[in-house]
């Protein structure tokens, strides 16, 4: 199992390109389903869950081209085998968002309760229901989803909670429903409004992507197009804490600023100095980072993606931070192998009061989750000595070279097996 072996102290200088968003790459991928034609894909990331979603459409008929270059050709002209099973899902809870084009466009599907991180409780309840509004028949047996339906039909939907996947799902199932669908409450995340804006070009009829209200008036038939992968927000936001934390200095280029408004906010009440030139941004961080508090929430508040890397930020920081989580009720399982670097954090239910140290110190530690990995490598490149971390899978999950790179900003990490 591979590690990274991290050597602290160093700041972070230079230039680095930012890659497409996974969390948007992953449903665009399953909008393919959702027509005969080829949709060819641009800036999709190299990532772990990339290869298990194209893996998981190849083995429904689906012709998935090798990922090179940042592109992709996806071609559903049959649909053999409409099945999500366990062994692919049971890594990736993105795997669910097949559920809804596959009952659009052929009427059933049986796809395995999704996995992916132990951050806490992903219900499915709000696909289910909301699928079920639009006429499916689903029975959950044996850990699978089975559903069915002469065609769907639309319907109004009132999300009982903001779900990103709950409306990526209910939002391609509409796109090829009998009629119109309202879906309320749904969430206003970038990495949705770039599903849509695929799925218009694909020829849905959407409108309301971005508010809290998406209206969907269904189509017959949907056809191939070519669309670019939105740069993704939360490996921009990683690079910029982590460069804020090593008090160093960095551009990213090809990112989306318009998505980062909270994170950028943090950064500057921390004291970087953040600057922001179209598809540009720039942080340069000279001495030691204030203590911020903060609190998650869906978009266009903090993200949860993000928290783990604040609280890295937080535990070198001058003062003391007091970070929320409102989202995932088990996602400071970070904060005790923030501990073993010498952090000071005391966890009170749903929040970590984070007393900033002047210096970490190195030591072995395990990622628990994706978000939680970028947390610790940070701690690991402000730290004295060395940090091993552990379980770097679930890093390859959602960062495309990030040893490289780490690497190529000056910092000195390695992957070692």
């Amino acid at each position: 199992m591979d590690k990274l072996r991290i050597r602290g102290g160093v700041p972070l200088e230079g230039q680095v390109y930012v890659s497409g968003a996974k969390n948007a790459a992953l449903p665009i991928m399953c909008a393919a389903l959702l027509t005969a034609q080829p949709l060819v894909l641009a800036n999709v990331p190299q990532l772990m869950d990339v290869r298990t979603m194209a893996k998981l459409l190849r083995q429904m008929g689906v012709e998935a081209s090798p990922l090179t270059d940042g592109r992709m050709t996806l071609r559903a002209a049959r649909i053999t085998e409409p099945t999500a099973p366990y062994d692919l899902g049971k890594t990736m809870r993105a795997s669910v968002l097949v559920l809804g084009p596959l009952l659009a466009r052929g009427g059933r599907a049986r796809v395995s309760l999704p996995g992916g991180c132990a951050i806490g409780l992903r219900p499915v309840d709000q696909h289910v229901k909301g699928l079920q509004a639009m006429g499916a028949a689903i029975a959950i047996e044996h850990g699978y989803m089975n559903a069915s339906t002469e065609r769907l039909h639309g319907a109004r939907i009132v999300m009982d909670m903001v779900t990103v996947t709950g409306t990526e799902n209910l939002l391609m199932a509409a796109a090829l429903a009998e009629g119109t669908t309202l879906i309320e409450n749904a969430a206003r995340e970038p990495e949705v409004v770039d599903l849509a804006r695929c799925l218009v070009a694909m020829g849905a009829r959407i409108e309301g992507a971005g508010s809290d209200v998406i209206r969907v008036e269904g189509v017959r038939s949907l056809r191939g197009v070519q669309h670019t992968v939105m740069p993704d927000r939360i490996e921009t936001g990683t690079y910029l804490a982590a460069a804020a934390a090593t008090r160093g200095r960095i551009r990213l280029h090809g990112a989306a600023p318009e998505t980062l408004d909270a994170t950028l906010e943090k950064l500057r009440e921390a004291g970087a100095r953040v600057r922001v030139d179209g598809a540009t941004v720039e942080l340069e961080a000279g001495g030691r980072p204030s203590a911020v508090s903060l609190r998650t929430a869906p978009y266009p508040g903090f993200a949860t993606d993000m928290q783990a890397q604040f609280m890295a930020l937080a535990a070198i920081a001058q003062g003391t931070a007091v970070i929320t989580e409102t989202i995932f009720e088990n996602r400071f399982m970070h904060a005790l192998e923030l501990q073993r670097l010498g952090a000071d954090i005391a966890i009170q239910g749903n929040s970590a009061v984070v007393r900033g140290v002047e210096r970490l110190q190195g030591a072995s530690v395990m990622a628990t989750d994706l978000r939680a990995s970028a947390g610790l490598v940070i701690a690991g490149l402000v730290a004295d000595g060395e940090t091993i971390v552990d379980r770097i899978y679930h890093l390859d999950r959602g960062y495309e070279a990030l040893e490289k790179k780490l690497s190529g900003l000056g910092a000195r990490v390695a992957r070692v097996s």
